[in-house]
């Protein structure tokens, strides 16, 4: 299909619309590359030759050249969906893992002490199988499933008007089970220094600290996956450009 001047036109301006920028700039940037595709029809070239192909990069580059668009896009937002969809999986997996160790939630082990006339007291202890840890670890594969499907979801989501949510969604699918590995091996270690420092308060601060620890680090990770997909719009990097006057 050979691609138009009006063509040309509509595109970018959806690809403007999505971005953001206000109507007056992209009725402006719009006539400026009417003209400028009317002219180089004149002189022979193609529609899609003048441009190069790709209209979203040409209306990106452009809008990104005239500052309408920041050099970092939607790093905060992407972040921020992305813990959104992991914290609720990562404070279950805490909960799980209080469930599931000795002396937690359920575990059902008890301890009883006989006084005796001569000598001293006898103790009893009770060891009942704890249904909290298989539980725990059923309940960490549906967590880790569950936190795979919830961020990419609230990533894509967040980044529906960003020209490079295709590639981020792409690239972040293929990055979380290593992001998500991460942050379950930082759980662990902030729950072993816990046992370390705080050993009569080791759950109260692992339960605490452990879900904002592995939540922050899923949304730094994917920020870094964005910023790794949609690097900054600067000159050297713009593919079109206005013909010189």
């Amino acid at each position: 299909m050979t691609l138009t001047v009006e063509d040309a036109i509509h595109q970018v301006m959806e690809t403007w619309r999505r971005l953001g920028i206000e109507q007056d700039a992209t009725d402006e940037m719009a006539e400026e590359l009417a003209a400028d595709l009317t002219a180089a029809a004149f002189d022979g070239r193609s529609v899609t030759d003048y441009i190069g192909g790709d209209v979203d990069a040409l209306a990106t580059s452009w809008a990104a050249e005239r500052g309408l668009l920041p050099t970092r896009p939607n790093l905060k937002e992407t972040a921020t969906a992305a813990a959104r969809g992991a914290a609720l999986p990562a404070v279950v997996a805490v909960i799980l893992w209080w469930a599931g160790t000795p002396g937690g939630l359920l575990d059902r082990d008890s301890e009883a002490m006989t006084t005796q006339l001569h000598g001293p007291p006898v103790w009893e202890v009770h060891h009942y199988p704890n249904p909290g840890t298989p539980l725990m670890w059923v309940g960490w594969a549906v967590c880790l499933v569950a936190a795979f499907f919830l961020i990419r979801r609230a990533v894509a989501a967040k980044l529906r008007h960003d020209p490079a949510r295709e590639k981020t969604t792409r690239a972040l699918a293929k990055a979380l089970p290593l992001i998500l590995l991460a942050a379950t091996l930082l759980g662990t270690a902030i729950n072993l220094l816990g046992a370390y420092a705080f050993p009569y308060f080791q759950a109260i601060a692992t339960v605490l600290v452990a879900p904002v620890a592995m939540t922050g680090a899923v949304a730094a990770a994917a920020a870094w996956v964005h910023d790794r997909t949609c690097p900054p719009l600067n000159g050297s990097r713009v593919k079109y450009r206005l013909p010189a006057a």
